[in-house]
């Protein structure tokens, strides 16, 4: 059966994510950058837990060594994510977004992802039917952006959008260059978790339904698309 990594799963949708997987029996690698938390959400599941911060190179090489000496990667799930909120817990908006905010963004949703699955290739690859599966956003859709009436269009912030349309080109590009992969990029759905001060409309139970799901495709899935629970989402 499959071993899977999740990054950013000692909570929300990550860790229903890692139950659901075990309960369909993966052997599951929680990834957290708090040890201890990490510790205890793998002791609450029966998952393994690994020490890992999608913004470090050292904690992700130290992770890549760690999951290795175990036996090897099927499933790399990308799910770390963070989003721009003041303290009030408000979205940031194009008048109040700065490059450092921007950066800062970008170095979890972006360089996060590019840097573990670049660590992470040389297992994935010796894998019989390797997954990838990219957390990504409805908020990343052009065209929903961009169409009036819609929920997403009304939406103000600018550096977590912008953070998951880099994530949805980074899936298309790497599913080109690696087709015997199956990598593909998800939208949960506006769930609650701490990501967005648990406003979000749907449970976490709903949310990890569509990441479950592609983590599971067999060799014949789809590559390079984007994905929610009801199908393929406009780019």
């Amino acid at each position: 059966m499959a071993t899977t990594l999740i990054t950013g799963a000692n909570k929300g949708l990550g860790f229903e994510t890692a139950r659901r997987l075990l309960a369909a029996g993966h052997t599951v690698y929680i990834g957290s950058r708090d040890a201890e938390r990490g510790r205890l959400a793998a002791e609450r599941l029966g998952a393994r837990t690994v020490l890992l911060d999608v913004t470090d190179d050292a904690s992700v090489d130290a992770a890549v060594r760690a999951v290795e000496r175990d036996g090897g990667l099927d499933v790399l799930v990308n799910n770390a994510g963070v989003e721009e909120r003041d303290a009030a817990n408000g979205v940031i908006g194009a008048a109040d977004v700065t490059a450092e905010l921007m950066r800062g963004t970008f170095e979890t949703n972006v360089f996060g992802t590019v840097r573990v699955t670049h660590a992470f290739l040389p297992l994935l690859l010796r894998s019989a039917a390797p997954v990838v599966v990219n957390v990504s956003s409805g908020l990343a859709s052009l065209t929903e952006v961009t169409t009036p009436g819609t929920p997403r269009y009304t939406y103000p912030g600018v550096a977590y959008p912008a953070s998951k349309a880099a994530v949805n080109m980074i899936t298309v590009q790497y599913a080109k260059a690696f087709p015997q992969m199956r990598i593909n990029a998800v939208e949960p759905g506006f769930t609650r978790t701490d990501l967005n001060g648990n406003t979000g409309v749907q449970s976490v139970e709903q949310g990890a339904g569509i990441i479950v799901r592609m983590a599971q495709l067999g060799p014949d899935g789809p590559t390079g698309g984007y994905f929610d629970a009801e199908g393929p989402l406009p780019w």
